[in-house]
């Protein structure tokens, strides 16, 4: 479940007595990661008594130098600590000064002397980037990949005058995936995980438990660092071993290869799976055949007639293409400028000027990078081109593909015209022939305006609950996806066309998404019936159904989105004008469950898009497929890319970052209460972004003496039994009035008889599989535990003997309040009834808002009065009365208590994707 990690951090940094013996540090070393282990080291009360670190690069402190100096920490900025070998004295000194009882050096270029390393009380501990004693060395990550690794990992060791070979205090480990790289490694578990090892190795020293595990000689290796020079690919070796050394070097030195007498370096190597892409050769020396260009990039072959896939090329003078560009890159047509873009032209002249200030001149075959230009001023190159020439859309990966002045103006004229035209849309589908037609369903993540694998190869299945079948293999979205994700929306906002879109025209495009969903929705309702189990015509009306009537609601929307007038008091012979606008937020993250996966995807992403909001939308890992059906249709409706950008995968992973990016301004959730509750602890941590939460239910529903007894039987089985019960707003409880119980019960039983339990794309079915195999287990547990506490199951309660993750529909009567099945949401076919006594309408209300839900409720009489009275007096943000579900786009929906708080669908759900700005104008 989501947030794991997080709990057991907690849990760890928690515990008083665990902390209870601090030290006084001297951290050592430098980066981002020496900054994040000061950072936690101080958080759990241990003192750094000093930092020692490199002088400033540019005018620019270190990380771990520039926390520390605003935490007024002593810091040390040598340039050396040792001349010819030798210590220098006054430096050592200076050290020794601080009174250090543990050195913590989380990452050190320098060579510190002996002397310094043996001085402290405790010693000095390391952070190494492999699992010890392999690897020994700078290049430790690199070479865990080169040599195809199976494990990858960190270890704390104690420092020695040898190399790497002090005592281990503790290793981590972790798998490696088939497509990692050093950048992977790191991001996933080298980083994060070693920055909690370090705190926890440092308090097993304070308190006395710390071991000192000598390193064995066996297994033991030590590689060189690597150098552009020996990082030549060897091609007469099987693809695999090609694929290890080309991600082994990837980003630095990168690997390289000789194409056409010319060195070009290779980066993002994946293994080929699948057919093999039809492509133009070309000649790759030493290599057994030649390789293929290809849509997908460049394809190598290995002497064991395997192959692998290459993204991008860089040759020798900077510029990278994607490989699938190599020979379209040879085009040097040049372009023959108008007055205006030759001013333009001058005018970047002028910007590549003030960046390269070193250079006497600008002139055409200027480069940009050879010129001395870092990637910081990539960035102030591409913000100054377009705050100078408004309108044109370029990115720092621009820069790094054309870096003489000549291919940038180019570039530039081209984009400039439109000349650049969007690729052509390419999806792998898996493909199913089934409800009498072959589906066409997208399977990998969806970032920036295309589909993809995760960065790390790594899949998973989705299962179809009728028979328990895999469908197909997902994408399983990393950390470094949801980045990639929200990176791609931040710039859509910012500068792509959809923040500068006309609201009409904005409404236009979603009208168009829900033409074209119309258009598909027997194959969408067939995918959401084999995906999550949903009854085809259910999905067919109300999955897909109510999710083009949200599209079109909103589309309607987009421009009667506005603010007011205000009149405010003037202070004579002062004039004022106030008015407010209404703004989107900016990038918004939206997490939906898995029992209306298409629908709940509907309600929340229509209003945020209508509000003129990009998001990043992680569907519920079990039923993914629809939202990457959906995405796909709003690439053919015309939405520009990094609008909408899907990443399927687990909560732990993709949920997590969501709520931690800093970058997200707003996250939409529907799922479990205690889930919701850490999603607030998350985003108020990192950014305080804006939240809005529909959570648990246990909804009431009460049934009068008086009511239409047809219809409440009618209507209350569906209040349970609708969507198989996987309904947020299920009735989890009905009170039914004393006088009438016994004959409810015995109708509701005899319609239960009626009802036809199979395959959900039989047209005749009423009831289909349970989502999942995890949730049948839990409600044949809570059947269990309800017939333990003494409640009457009167229907059902178990498993039906078929194929697939069917849950008979189940009735239990003679609840009392206390007892678990009367408190707690099933979440699935399960009818829980309990008598009240005639005429004690305050006493049902009262036992009907004995919960922390409130998220809906209802009520069945024929007295208006009556059932104003009650409606008036539940807890709960939508009551129904002589009528259930039925909801409609136009009416706001959520919940209250701990059923959470915002609104889906009607206006009031676009006020939580947007801000209210207050303008003040004297004239």
């Amino acid at each position: 479940m989501l947030w794991t990690a997080n709990t057991i951090m907690r849990k760890f940094s928690s515990s008083s007595a665990y902390y209870q013996n601090k030290l006084k540090l001297a951290l050592i070393g430098q980066s981002l990661f020496g900054q994040e282990v000061y950072t936690n080291l101080r958080k759990q009360g241990h003192k750094v008594v000093g930092v020692f670190t490199v002088p400033d690069k540019d005018g620019k402190a270190d990380p771990l130098a520039v926390v520390a100096e605003k935490d007024g920490t002593p810091v040390f900025k040598f340039p050396r600590w040792r001349v010819k070998g030798k210590p220098i004295p006054e430096v050592v000194e200076a050290y020794k000064a601080v009174g250090a009882e543990l050195n913590v050096m989380p990452f050190c270029s320098q060579f510190i002397p002996m002397n310094v390393i043996d001085f402290p009380k405790h010693g000095s501990i390391i952070y190494h980037p492999s699992i010890l004693p392999r690897h020994r060395g700078a290049s430790a990550i690199n070479w865990t990949l080169i040599e195809g690794d199976k494990k990858a990992g960190f270890s704390i060791f104690w420092a020695d005058d040898g190399l790497d070979t002090g005592p281990v205090l503790l290793q981590k480990e972790c798998p490696v995936e088939p497509n990692d790289t050093v950048d992977t490694l790191y991001n996933r578990f080298l980083f994060p995980e070693g920055i909690k090892a370090m705190v926890e190795a440092v308090q097993l020293i304070a308190d006395g438990k710390a071991p000192k595990i000598p390193q064995s000689e066996e297994g033991a290796s030590y590689e060189g660092i690597q150098k552009k020079s020996n990082a030549k690919v060897n091609m007469a070796q099987p693809a695999e071993a090609i694929h290890n050394w080309i991600r082994g070097h990837d980003k630095v030195p990168g690997a390289w290869v000789v194409i056409d007498g010319k060195p070009v370096t290779l980066y993002s190597s994946s293994m080929l799976s699948g057919s093999l892409p039809a492509g133009q050769p070309i000649e790759v020396e030493g290599a057994s055949q030649p390789g293929l260009i290809a849509k997908s990039g460049l394809v190598l072959f290995g002497s064991d007639g395997k192959a692998l896939q290459v993204k991008n090329l860089q040759f020798e003078d900077g510029k990278m293409i994607p490989a699938s560009k190599y020979f379209s890159s040879e085009e040097t047509a040049s372009l023959d400028l108008t007055d205006d873009e030759k001013k333009m032209a001058e005018e970047i002249r002028a910007i590549w000027k003030g960046i390269l200030s070193n250079v006497p001149g600008i002139d055409e075959t200027t480069d940009f990078f050879k010129s001395g230009a870092a990637s910081m001023d990539v960035v102030r190159l591409v913000e100054e081109v377009k705050q100078k020439c408004g309108g044109v859309q370029l990115q720092n990966e621009d820069v790094y593909m054309a870096t003489t002045f000549q291919s940038f103006i180019q570039m530039f004229v081209r984009r400039l015209r439109g000349e650049d035209q969007e690729e052509e849309l390419v999806i792998d589908y898996a493909t199913k022939d089934v409800n009498n037609m072959t589906v066409k369903m997208p399977y990998q993540c969806f970032i920036n305006g295309k589909f993809e694998n995760a960065e790390d190869g790594k899949t998973y299945n989705t299962v179809n609950p009728t028979d328990g079948s895999v469908i197909c293999k997902v994408s399983y979205a990393s950390v470094a996806d949801v980045d990639r994700a929200v990176s791609a929306a931040k710039e859509a906002f910012y500068d792509g066309p959809w923040g500068k879109m006309n609201p009409r025209d904005r409404g236009r495009l979603l009208y168009r998404v829900a033409d074209l969903m119309e258009e598909h929705q027997e194959e969408l309702a067939t995918i959401e019936a084999i995906d999550s189990g949903a009854v085809y015509t259910l999905a067919l009306k109300t999955h897909v159904g109510m999710s083009i009537q949200t599209f079109r609601y909103f589309a309607g929307w987009c421009d009667k989105i506005q603010g007011s007038t205000i009149p405010i008091n003037q202070a004579r012979p002062n004039r004022n004008l106030t008015f407010t606008k209404k703004e989107p937020l900016g990038v918004c993250a939206i997490v939906i469950p898995w029992n209306y996966p298409l629908m709940m995807l509907a309600w929340k992403s229509a209003a945020c898009l209508a509000a003129g909001n990009t998001l990043v939308l992680k569907p519920a890992q079990v039923t993914p497929l629809t939202a990457l059906k959906f995405a796909e249709l709003t690439v053919k409706a015309g939405i520009p890319k990094g609008v909408i950008n899907i990443v399927p995968g687990s909560g732990g992973l993709v949920g997590q970052r969501m709520s931690d990016h800093p970058d997200i301004r707003k996250l939409g959730f529907t799922g479990s209460t205690p889930i919701g509750k850490q999603i607030m602890k998350s985003c108020a941590v990192s950014n305080l972004k804006k939240v809005s939460l529909e959570l648990g239910g246990k909804s009431p529903l009460i049934i009068f003496s008086d009511c239409d007894m047809d219809k409440a039987v009618r209507m209350g089985m569906s209040s349970v039994y609708f969507n198989k019960g996987e309904n947020c707003i299920a009735a989890g409880r009905l009170f039914v009035e004393d006088s009438i119980h016994d004959e409810y019960i015995r109708r509701v039983v005899e319609e239960i008889k009626k009802m036809k339990i199979g395959d959900p794309l039989d047209r005749s079915t009423d009831h289909g599989p349970q989502n999942h195999k995890a949730h049948l287990d839990k409600l044949v547990e809570y059947c269990e535990i309800g017939v333990k506490e003494g409640a009457t199951l009167v229907c059902g309660g178990r498993q039906v003997d078929r194929p697939g993750f069917f849950m008979e529909p189940t009735v239990f009567t003679d609840v009392e309040d206390h007892m678990f099945i009367a408190k707690e949401e099933s979440f699935g076919p399960v009818m829980v009834v309990s008598k009240f006594k005639d005429g004690d309408v305050d006493g049902v209300l009262s036992r009907a808002n004995d919960t922390e839900f409130g998220l809906a409720s209802g009520v069945f009489t024929r007295d208006i009065n009556k059932a104003m009275y009650v409606s008036e007096r539940l807890e709960a943000g939508t009551v129904f009365v002589n009528t259930y579900n039925k909801t409609d786009v136009a009416a706001p929906f959520g919940g209250f208590k701990q059923s959470g708080f915002g609104k889906d669908l009607g206006e009031e759900a676009l006020h939580e994707y947007l801000r209210t700005k207050a303008v003040t104008v004297e004239y």
